[in-house]
């Protein structure tokens, strides 16, 4: 088995923000793998790519169910895992797209892990987490000094957020989207409200920033949306 793996971040959504490395690996793909959910055509992590893959270069679409038992139903994990293997005995090069880092918060995580025991030459190539692109374009710092920061998905119990935010002076909170407003009221209560920052579709055309969220916690919100706040 001649074939290799890349597993490539591609950012958040500036194609500028691409590493070389990432680059590279994608100009020298036979395929791309472009992930995306059983229910949304397209792919965000392609179309931040596309400007450097080549005109000869296959794309492949795998879908990817968004659920979090996904272990329960493995069959569309295995068969994406399959076709992938067989790219790879035919010696060709693949590149797997992933949002942001590969390694963080990231369908690309399961994909490693079952390649990686099906034996898969893969190499991961780490790219800009969201949070890092907020921070730079607002000009604010994530963390100074002895700061604790907590990274939190949204998507927790709310148990669980009240106790990340009670114990960090720095937080980041990703995929905030269903239960924004609940979020808003568990930052006001950690008084960490008013120095909060929304931004949704970081470095995408529609991208949206958001300075008082307390003014607009009834919005509805993109799945790729992120927080930035400290203690007040």
């Amino acid at each position: 088995m001649n074939g290799k793996v890349f597993g490539v971040g591609v950012g958040p959504g500036d194609s500028e923000l691409l590493t070389v490395k990432a680059v590279n690996a994608i100009k020298g793909a036979d395929v791309i793998i472009a992930p995306r959910t059983e229910k949304k055509e397209g792919s965000v992590a392609l179309d931040i790519a596309r400007c450097y893959i080549g005109e000869n270069t296959e794309i492949v679409y795998q879908i990817y169910p968004m659920v979090k038992g996904f272990s329960e139903d493995t069959s569309a994990w295995e068969k994406n895992k399959a076709e992938i293997m067989a790219m790879l005995e035919q010696g060709k090069q693949v590149v797997f797209l992933t949002l942001g880092d590969p390694m963080f918060y990231s369908t690309y995580i399961y994909v490693y892990n079952r390649l990686k025991e099906a034996g898969a030459n893969i190499e991961t190539i780490p790219g800009i987490p969201a949070f890092c692109a907020i921070a730079s374009y607002l000009g604010r710092s994530i963390v100074e000094g002895d700061d604790i920061l907590s990274i939190i998905p949204a998507t927790v119990s709310e148990d669980k957020l009240k106790k990340a935010l009670a114990t960090c002076d720095n937080a980041v909170i990703m995929k905030v989207y269903k239960n924004f407003s609940q979020v808003v009221d568990n930052l006001d209560e950690a008084s960490m409200l008013k120095n909060a920052t929304l931004v949704s579709r970081c470095g995408l055309p529609d991208e949206e920033i958001i300075t008082d969220v307390a003014a607009s916690k009834d919005k509805k919100l993109n799945y790729l949306s992120t927080i930035l706040t400290k203690r007040d």
